[in-house]
C-alpha cells in the first residue's frame, strides 16, 4: 500500500492509505454525527456573544434563551425531532448545511462560494509546456479515480480516527444545475463518464480519455488530443458562453432555461455536467509587478480575471476546474456544494506527486479502437441568450473590480514557533488574528473558522466561533500600558487555549451553528414559528461574519483563496509550513470600513508583537 501524510483544512491533518489488492475486509462503520445537548450549546452561544453585542442585548438573549429552553417549551419539543431526524437519516447536518448554505444562495459562484487552490508556478513558459503538463495533470487526476474506486478504496486516518471518503465518490461526473428558486447537484454514475470537459479560448470540447477497452489513456495520448483541441481553438472571438455560469444563481437559471431550449445547446450543456471534470487552458494573463504577483495570480485564479480575460474560459458548475495557464501559473477552483477542502487537497497532494514522477516505463497499451478526436461543443446565441451573456460580463466585471486581494508571506516564524509553547498553530494564528482586526476597527466582530467533520458518516464541515470573552479580555490588554507582560501572556494563554475548546467542541459534533441550523430547519419544515430566539438582534451580530477564515497546511506548497462572506467583511486564509505563514486577504472595494492590505500589515504587525511578547516572557524556552 502507499502511504502519505496530507494536511487538510484545519485541524485535519491526515494519513491516507490506498489499498492494492482486491481481496480486503470491509472497514467498520464510522459513528453517525451526535445530537448536541442544546441547554450546552445554547450556554456556549451566550458566550459567544459576550465581546460582541452589550451588557443590555446579551440579558436579553438570557431571557429569550430561557424561554426557549422552559420544560415542555418549543425548544424541548424541538430538540425531540431533532434526535428523531438523526435516527432515520444518515446525518442530520449534512443535507441541510449543503441546503441552505449553497443551494439555496443566489451569489454568484465564483468569489463569493467557489475557492480557488493557487499552486506554485510551472517551470514551463509557453503553450508546449502548457499541454504537456495539462496532460499529465489528467491522467493523475484519473490515477485517484482509479484507486478510490478500487476494491477497498481509499482509508484516510486523523487522530487515529478514519475520515469518511463519501466525497470522493460525488467528484466525478457531479455538477451544479441552477435553477431560479434554488440549485441542485447533479450526481451521474461514474461507470457511465469517460470523458473530460476541456476549456480553450471560450471554446469547450468533449475529451475522451479511455479507451475502448476501459484502460486510461496514457499521457502522449492525451497529449496528441489536446494538440488537435489546440489547432482547432485558435480563433478567440468566440461568445463567451461560460460567463453564464458566473452570474447570480436566479439569473443564470432563468438563462439557463432559456438556452437548453435549444436541443444542440442542451446536447453540448449535457456533456460538460456529464462529464469527469473540467480543465481549463488559460491564455497568459497581463504582466504584474512581483510585488503584486501573488495577489493577482490569486485574482486570476478565483474568477478568471473578468469578461475579457480568462473568465469565459469556466464553467463554474463543475465541482472541479482544474487551471493550467500558458504562463506557467496553475490551480484548482472547487464547488464547495459537493466538495470540501480537506478531500480536494487529498486528492490534489496525489496528483501532484504523479505529476512530479518520470514517464511511465510500462509500453503503451494498444487499444482495440482508435480514440476519437475531441469532439467540439456548438451552442446557438438567439438574442435573449445573447443579452443574458451581456449582462452576465457586466455583472461579472463589477464583481471582479471590486475585490481586493492581498496575499503575502511573513518569513519570521511558522507552525513550529506556538508548538514549542504547547499552542496549537490554527488557535495562535486565530488570536493573532483577532489582535490584528481589534486594533484596525476598534472592537472584534463575528468570526467563523471552518473545520471538517469527515470522522462522521457523511459529515460535511461546520464552523467555530473565534471570538470569545478571552479573546476580548487579550486584545483590550495587548496595548494597555500598565499591564504587564506577564499578564498579557496568561491571558493570550487563555485566549488560545480557548480556541482549541470550541473546536474541539465542534471536532465532537457539538457544534452551536449547525444546531441553530438544524433548529430553524425543522421550524421551516414542520411549519412551526421560528422562536424569538433566532429573530434576536444578537443572533444577527453574531452570525454577520465579518471575518471568515479557514487554514491550509499542506507539503504541496499551495494556498487557498475566497471572498468575503459579508459586504464589509474579509476572509482570511492561513497556509502556515514550518519556519514561515502566507496568508490570503481579501475584501471588498465598495465597503469603505475594509481594507486587505491595512489588515494584513495589521496582522504582520500582530504577529511580530505577539511573538515578541512569548519570547520576553518565556526567554529560555526559545
Amino acid at each position: 500500500m502507499i502511504r502519505n501524510l496530507v494536511h487538510c483544512t484545519a485541524p485535519l491533518r491526515a494519513t491516507i492509505s490506498f489499498h492494492t489488492f482486491r481481496k480486503f475486509h470491509a472497514a467498520p462503520p464510522l459513528p453517525r454525527q451526535p445530537v448536541p445537548d442544546l441547554r450546552k450549546t445554547l450556554t456556549r452561544y451566550l458566550l459567544s456573544l459576550q465581546p460582541l453585542v452589550s451588557e443590555d442585548e446579551l440579558e436579553s438573549t438570557r431571557e429569550l434563551v430561557e424561554e426557549f429552553l422552559r420544560p415542555k417549551g418549543q425548544g424541548e419539543e424541538l430538540e425531540r425531532q431533532l434526535h428523531k431526524r438523526a435516527e432515520r437519516t444518515d446525518n442530520w447536518l449534512t443535507d441541510w448545511r449543503q441546503e441552505c448554505i449553497y443551494l439555496e444562495n443566489h451569489l454568484p459562484l465564483p468569489v463569493h462560494s467557489s475557492p480557488a487552490v493557487i499552486l506554485p508556478q510551472r517551470e514551463y513558459k509557453d503553450w508546449r509546456g502548457q499541454l504537456r503538463f495539462a496532460s499529465k495533470l489528467i491522467c493523475g487526476v484519473l490515477d485517484f479515480k482509479a484507486k478510490v474506486e478500487r476494491p477497498g478504496g481509499l482509508e484516510e486516518f486523523w487522530r487515529g480516527q478514519r475520515l469518511c471518503p463519501d466525497q470522493y465518490y460525488k467528484f466525478f461526473g457531479s455538477c451544479r444545475e441552477p435553477g431560479t428558486k434554488r440549485d441542485r447537484v447533479l450526481l451521474h454514475p461514474r461507470s457511465t463518464s469517460h470523458r473530460v470537459t476541456v476549456c480553450k479560448n471560450y471554446q469547450f470540447f468533449e475529451l475522451d480519455v479511455y479507451n475502448s477497452d476501459g484502460s486510461p489513456l496514457t499521457e502522449d495520448q492525451i497529449h496528441q488530443q489536446l494538440l488537435f483541441l489546440r489547432a482547432h481553438s485558435k480563433k478567440t472571438d468566440k461568445v463567451p458562453v461560460g460567463v453564464l455560469t458566473t452570474d447570480h444563481r436566479n439569473s443564470w437559471g432563468r438563462a439557463y432555461s432559456s438556452l437548453i431550449r435549444d436541443r444542440l445547446n442542451r446536447e453540448s450543456v449535457r456533456s460538460i455536467q456529464h462529464s469527469l471534470f473540467t480543465v481549463c487552458l488559460d491564455a497568459t494573463a497581463l504582466k504584474f509587478s512581483e510585488e503584486l504577483y501573488s495577489s493577482r495570480t490569486a485574482a486570476q485564479m478565483l474568477h478568471g480575471g473578468g469578461s475579457h480575460a480568462n473568465s469565459g474560459n469556466r464553467w463554474f458548475d463543475k465541482t472541479l476546474q482544474f487551471v493550467v495557464g500558458e504562463d506557467g501559473n496553475c490551480g484548482l477552483i472547487y464547488d464547495q456544494a459537493t466538495a470540501d477542502a480537506s478531500a480536494v487537497l487529498t486528492m490534489l497532494r496525489h496528483v501532484l506527486d504523479y505529476c512530479s514522477e518520470g514517464p511511465s516505463l510500462l509500453p503503451p497499451r494498444t487499444p482495440l479502437t482508435r480514440v476519437p478526436p475531441p469532439r467540439k461543443l456548438y451552442f446557438n446565441f438567439p438574442p435573449e441568450i445573447k443579452q443574458h451573456i451581456e449582462q452576465a460580463k457586466q455583472n461579472l466585471d463589477i464583481l471582479v473590480n471590486d475585490l481586493d486581494i492581498c496575499c503575502f508571506s511573513f518569513p519570521d516564524f511558522g507552525k513550529k514557533f506556538p508548538r514549542r509553547y504547547n499552542m496549537r498553530p490554527g488557535a495562535f494564528l486565530q488570536t493573532c488574528l483577532q489582535l490584528a482586526y481589534y486594533r484596525l476597527h476598534g472592537s472584534l466582530c463575528a468570526t467563523s473558522e471552518v473545520v471538517s467533520l469527515r470522522t462522521f458518516h457523511r459529515g460535511r464541515s461546520d464552523v467555530v466561533r473565534c471570538s470569545s470573552p478571552e479573546a476580548l479580555e487579550f486584545v483590550q490588554a495587548a496595548d494597555d500600558p500598565n499591564t504587564s507582560a506577564g499578564e498579557k501572556f496568561s491571558l493570550l494563554v487563555r485566549a488560545v487555549e480557548s480556541h482549541q475548546e470550541a473546536t474541539e467542541q465542534v471536532l465532537q459534533g457539538q457544534s452551536v451553528d449547525g444546531a441553530i441550523l438544524a433548529l430553524k430547519m425543522l421550524c421551516i419544515t414542520s411549519g412551526m414559528a421560528l422562536p424569538s430566539l433566532f429573530m434576536d438582534t444578537s443572533y444577527a451580530v453574531s452570525s454577520h461574519w465579518k471575518l471568515f477564515t479557514g487554514q491550509v497546511s499542506s507539503p504541496v506548497d499551495c494556498v487557498m483563496c475566497y471572498g468575503p462572506l459579508v459586504p464589509d467583511g474579509y476572509s482570511v486564509c492561513f497556509a502556515p509550513s514550518q519556519d514561515s505563514i502566507t496568508v490570503c486577504v481579501s475584501a471588498f472595494d465598495c465597503c469603505q470600513e475594509t481594507d486587505a492590505q491595512r489588515l494584513s500589515d495589521s496582522l504582520q504587525e500582530a504577529l511580530r508583537d505577539v511573538h515578541s511578547l512569548i519570547l520576553t516572557c518565556r526567554p529560555g524556552e526559545e
